[in-house]
């Protein structure tokens, strides 16, 4: 391509033909994945605690939930996707990236999750798009229920 046609195909395209070009090759969010120390259990909380469908089980390994379009994967310590890094740094569960689900009236599902034994890492935050909080699955892995401010 002769300067002319990119400098054409740049204006064309505000972002620039590099990242026209590097992100051609993404189809979609697929879902997101959670390593977990036992699928089994994590199903179970995510099925029967929030109301997600299951989609796959291959335990002790694998399991995928969903609800609506989101695909959550739960990879537990035998799954392809819980292998060791090159350099040997273990995958776990934890840390501080989270699903966010929407929900509504935020306040009365704390009080239900709370009677049902859910842990929540805090309190209801209130700011200026919602209202969130940060519940915990089995393994550690944060969830945040949101609800959006209309």
């Amino acid at each position: 391509m002769d300067q002319t046609a990119i400098e054409s195909s740049e204006k064309s395209n505000p972002t620039g033909s590099s990242a026209a070009k590097s992100q051609s090759f993404v189809k979609g969010l697929w879902g997101i994945r959670y390593q977990v120390n036992d699928v089994s259990r994590s199903i179970n909380f995510y099925t029967r605690q929030l109301g997600f469908k299951l989609d796959q089980k291959h335990l002790p390994a694998f399991g995928q939930v969903s609800v609506r379009n989101l695909k959550l994967i739960l990879s537990g310590p035998g799954a392809s996707g819980s292998r060791p890094m090159p350099d040997g740094q273990q995958q776990g569960p934890g840390g501080w990236n989270r699903i966010m689900i929407q929900v509504d009236d935020l306040a009365d599902l704390i009080e239900k999750l709370k009677k049902a034994g859910m842990h929540f890492r805090n309190e209801m935050e209130i700011g200026p798009g919602g209202k969130q909080i940060q519940l915990e699955d089995p393994d550690g892995n944060p969830i945040e229920l949101f609800e959006p401010d209309h």
